[in-house]
């Protein structure tokens, strides 16, 4: 919940950012500098791109965390029984002699979001962070393809 809570109030600091930083170029264009229209241009891009950056995490965040939650009434979450240090980030070596497992079942399964899941989840247990993030961008697209297939 308090991640949550710290997404919607960086949000919330993103929109008035950029209502600041939109009516800053109208400024800028309707002076006629040339050098000032460019400025003025880029401070409409540059939030844009900011703007999409953080609406796109947000959405992965959603979006795990409801594949969380499914996993999590089905009894197919992994159970966290590894050592931690006491920042609470596993010992990577523990993880790493978990990862296996969770390896062969993506190659045993490939079409399976629940093992792409379980992968990204060991693959952030080792450390691994960009891993970690594609295997459950996988696992996303493999539950939403799935959503999709009639019955």
């Amino acid at each position: 919940m308090k991640n949550r809570l710290a997404a919607i109030l960086m949000a919330v600091l993103l929109l008035i950012y950029l209502v600041l930083v939109f009516d800053r170029g109208v400024l800028l264009i309707q002076t006629g500098d040339p050098i000032a229209i460019v400025m003025g241009v880029a401070l409409f891009v540059l939030p844009v791109i900011a703007a999409w950056a953080i609406g796109r995490e947000l959405l992965f965040g959603a979006r795990t965390e409801k594949l969380v939650h499914i996993l999590d009434e089905e009894g197919g979450l992994p159970v966290d029984d590894l050592p931690h240090r006491a920042s609470g980030r596993p010992l990577r070596e523990a993880a790493d002699a978990d990862f296996p497992q969770y390896k062969a079942e993506v190659e045993a399964e490939p079409l399976s979001w629940r093992a792409w899941f379980r992968l990204g989840l060991a693959y952030d247990a080792s450390g691994d962070r960009k891993r970690a993030r594609a295997a459950l961008r996988e696992s996303i697209r493999l539950y939403r393809d799935g959503e999709r297939k009639p019955a």
